[in-house]
């Protein structure tokens, strides 16, 4: 069956719509979502407008900061820094990923605490393995668990396997699976035996970046598969499981385009929400 990321992030938006009004209607105001783009990436465009296309239909404020390619990295943290301290700006986001030459690290540790709507921010990162439940964490992760949660689907006592160990999938993935009771293993590129291991899972999570790479015969009958790639190719628009053949043998399994991409935007306006409270002393 399929886990239907487009439609459950609609029923998110709506929430925070109606949320989002009541608060309105008492103090005021809106949440402010700031997106910085550094140069010319097409793909980082259309995720930067889709996102400012949320902000509108949501009554979030939003202030877009587009920045040239060859942008020093010292004028990026100062565009930063201007929007920590602008209170009208509740979160802000940069698109990533950036140019070569600025650090990613330096950007993401100049992101005020309280307005890192991404959760990359070391603190945050504890925080998620701490279990902390009210603090800020990584949009597709948290879209992952939304859909665990609203599907109703049981995570204590499963094996996991999580193809992929990047700070913005992999590791927080881990982190929120151990948080709920399951067994977790993480798989990379040097990873021995992986076919192996995926066939004991009962959850996979494929975050590798590479096209169909999860066949069927990877995957043991009734396995939950969440597939966060997406791989252009000259064929068109796919995972990171060969979703044709795997589907039949799965119990649930999300599709791509359609699975935890809509998700992951539904959890930045979400977490955006949630710092604005925090901001607004409303919670």
């Amino acid at each position: 069956m399929i886990l239907d990321g487009k439609k459950t992030s609609s029923q998110i938006k709506e929430e925070i719509k109606e949320e989002l009004k009541e608060i309105k209607e008492k103090i005021g105001k809106v949440p402010g979502l700031a997106i910085v783009l550094v140069g010319e990436n097409p793909a980082s465009k259309i995720y930067v407008n889709s996102k400012i296309k949320g902000c509108a239909e949501l009554g979030f404020e939003s202030f877009a900061h587009y920045l040239p390619e060859n942008v020093t990295e010292e004028e990026l943290l100062n565009v930063i820094r201007e929007l920590n301290a602008d209170e009208k700006v509740d979160g802000i986001l940069v698109q990533l990923p950036l140019p070569k030459h600025i650090d990613e690290k330096k950007v993401v540790e100049t992101i005020a605490f309280s307005k890192d709507v991404d959760g990359f921010k070391p603190e945050n990162m504890g925080l998620l393995f701490l279990g902390d439940k009210n603090s800020i964490k990584p949009c597709t992760p948290s879209g992952i668990v939304e859909l665990f949660k609203r599907y109703e689907l049981e995570v204590e006592g499963k094996d996991v396997v999580i193809i992929g160990r990047s700070n913005i999938v992999g590791k927080p993935m881990a982190g929120f699976f151990i948080n709920e009771g399951a067994t977790v293993t993480i798989c990379n590129s040097k990873t021995k035996n992986l076919a192996e291991k995926l066939k004991g899972a009962d959850i996979i999570v494929a975050a590798m970046g590479v096209a169909k790479f999860v066949k069927a015969d990877m995957v043991k009958d009734g396995a939950v598969i969440i597939d966060v790639g997406i791989n252009r190719t000259a064929e068109g628009l796919f995972g990171d499981v060969d979703f044709e053949n795997v589907a039949p043998k799965c119990s649930w399994i999300t599709p791509v385009p359609g699975g935890v991409g809509p998700m992951t935007v539904a959890m930045l306006f979400k977490n955006t929400l949630s710092a604005f409270k925090r901001n607004k002393k409303l919670v």
